[in-house]
């Protein structure tokens, strides 16, 4: 006699566990690319801020090299030099604290955990308790 195709309520525990496995296995397969991705994203745009900090100050640091030999030069027909370059080094300094902190500040900001990976893995973890149970 020929034996019929099982159906999926005719299945032996083995065979459900075997099923339950194989797709735990490619849940935490995808899982795992998630995070992955979700990560290399985060570090991109961290890399950008960075390029973005480090371009900013090399060309500001350039640009107000003129500028400030200008302003030194005019301020000292006014007073003593040493006096003038002081009150551009103080000017120029606050404005470098200022950009370094807002750079600090942006940085404190960015979110590099894997929040959705996390939020996923929560979820997969339900749904294997149901299945086991």
């Amino acid at each position: 006699m020929m034996q019929q195709p099982m159906t999926k309520d005719e299945r032996g525990i083995g065979d459900l566990f075997s099923d339950l496995a194989n797709e735990t296995g490619t849940l935490i397969r995808q899982e795992v690319a998630l995070a992955q991705a979700e990560l290399t994203q985060k570090a991109t745009d961290a890399g950008k801020n960075v390029a973005s900090l480090a371009i900013g100050g090399f060309v500001g640091y350039a640009a107000f090299l003129a500028l400030l030999a200008a302003i030194i030069a005019g301020l000292s027909y006014l007073m003593p030099v040493w006096v003038s370059a002081l009150i551009v080094a103080l000017g120029v300094g606050g404005v470098g604290y200022y950009l370094i902190n807002s750079a600090i500040t942006n940085f404190k900001k960015a979110d590099l955990a894997p929040r959705e990976t996390v939020t996923t893995l929560k979820e997969d973890a339900k749904w294997l308790k149901k299945q086991v149970s």
